[in-house]
């Protein structure tokens, strides 16, 4: 029988040399302990998957930038022409056909309006370069009678084209056509494109709809057709405000042009109207550069004053009217719409300029419906003004504060004649 100690255990065999080793555990269970978990090869296998999707998205989602941006465009745009469509299919036209008749009436007014235009201007260049000469002549007369020089046309002439920069410039030109060749063909494609998906969304209106609502609960669906409908009139009613504005750009800058007895002034006071109102950014600057390139084949000082009632008109316009025409259209505050127009401009560009003001109106008249509010109270705080107590005016407070300026001198006074008195 083996030998036990006080606790009942086994004691260790001795040999005359000393105590025996524990003996080693088997192999197996020793590699069996140092073994991989079964699950840490699944995890690097879903994390690499993760990673893979998430680059593979990414890429995908910066291609497809431009074409999700004229989607967007597109979604407004049937926003826009909505109304008009619903009211003639509300009178038992097909959908598709209010929609063509809707889309070929916005083609028609703006290629007439382009036509115009363009004839316009090709007219205008063929003055000036005709009068270009008579031009440079009074420029060169006005210098040599002012500076006492002795200038001459041929001279003038001469020296621009025997210049370098002359040069350069047409090799530039040469080189740069197929360029624009290039930029005018993607325009055209992109117009295309956001033509297409917008008649799609516009004449499809009703089937998107019920798409949508046909994966969502009940309760839901209202609130997603409730949305379509404040995003709609929200976008009639920032159209509209643009429209007004245009309307009044238009006739200001036709009332100058005429003053000034510049040609085509109705065909310019509607290209100024438009520009600066529906090309959001750099419209402004459009608009404003071909009055004063007509206006200078007229006289050079007409250019200035173009220029002028421009720079003057355009501060009226950001500050005065378009915040009061915005609040009252789409009802947001000034102060909303012009961050929402900075804010879509830094994220999407011209694009984000444009549709910024009606998505932010959407967003904010959606979620106001959910927003609980309370009744104000009366206190004077609310409308600005501050709350007075009785006897605080401020004659009070300046007679308060002299009695409290005078009152160490009273107290002085009396000490100095208690002290006479001990």
């Amino acid at each position: 029988m083996a030998p036990t100690d006080e606790t009942g255990q086994a004691a260790p065999h001795t040999s005359p040399i000393g105590p025996t080793p524990p003996a080693r555990p088997p192999a197996g269970r020793a590699a069996s302990g140092a073994r991989m978990p079964r699950w840490l090869p699944r995890a690097m296998v879903l994390a690499l998957a993760l990673i893979a999707v998430f680059q593979l998205g990414s890429w995908a989602f910066h291609q497809l930038t431009g074409l999700l941006i004229n989607i967007l465009i597109a979604f407004f745009l049937a926003l826009a022409i909505e109304p008009a469509v619903s009211w003639m299919a509300s009178r038992g036209m097909r959908r598709g056909a209010a929609t063509g008749i809707v889309f070929l009436a916005v083609m028609i007014v703006s290629a007439g309006f382009v036509t115009l235009l363009g004839s316009m201007l090709a007219g205008q260049i063929i003055t000036m370069v005709e009068g270009f000469p008579d031009y440079l002549d009074s420029v060169i007369n006005w210098i040599n009678a002012h500076f006492n020089t002795e200038l001459r046309r041929v001279d003038v002439q001469e020296g621009l084209l025997r210049s370098d920069w002359l040069r350069n410039y047409v090799q530039n030109s040469a080189t740069g056509v197929l360029d624009v060749s290039a930029q005018v063909l993607g325009g055209l494609f992109q117009l295309l494109t956001i033509t297409l998906f917008s008649f799609y969304f516009a004449a499809d209106g009703p089937r998107l709809r019920r798409a949508l609502c046909s994966v969502l609960p009940p309760a839901r669906q209202a609130e997603v057709l409730r949305a379509w409908e404040i995003a709609v009139n929200k976008t009639g009613g920032y159209l509209y405000s643009r429209g007004l504005m245009a309307l009044i750009s238009g006739v200001a800058h036709y009332v100058l042009l005429e003053i000034l007895g510049v040609p085509y002034a109705p065909v310019l006071a509607v290209w100024v109207g438009l520009v600066s109102q529906f090309i959001p950014t750099i419209g402004t600057y459009l608009a404003g550069a071909l009055p004063m390139l007509i206006a200078f084949t007229v006289d050079p000082w007409y250019a200035l004053w173009v220029l002028i009632f421009v720079v003057i008109y355009q501060q009226f316009e950001n500050y005065v009217l378009q915040p009061k025409l915005t609040s009252k259209t789409v009802d947001i505050h000034p102060a909303v719409a012009f961050g929402s127009v900075v804010a879509g401009t830094a994220l999407l560009g011209a694009v984000g300029a444009l549709i910024a003001i009606p998505a932010v109106a959407t967003l904010q008249a959606f979620l106001g419906a959910y927003v609980k509010r309370y009744a104000v109270t009366d206190d004077p705080r609310v409308h600005g003004h501050r709350r007075r107590e009785p006897g605080r005016g401020a004659f009070t407070r300046l007679r308060a504060l002299w009695g409290d300026r005078d009152r160490p001198r009273e107290e002085s006074s009396e000490r100095s004649s208690t002290d006479d008195q001990h």
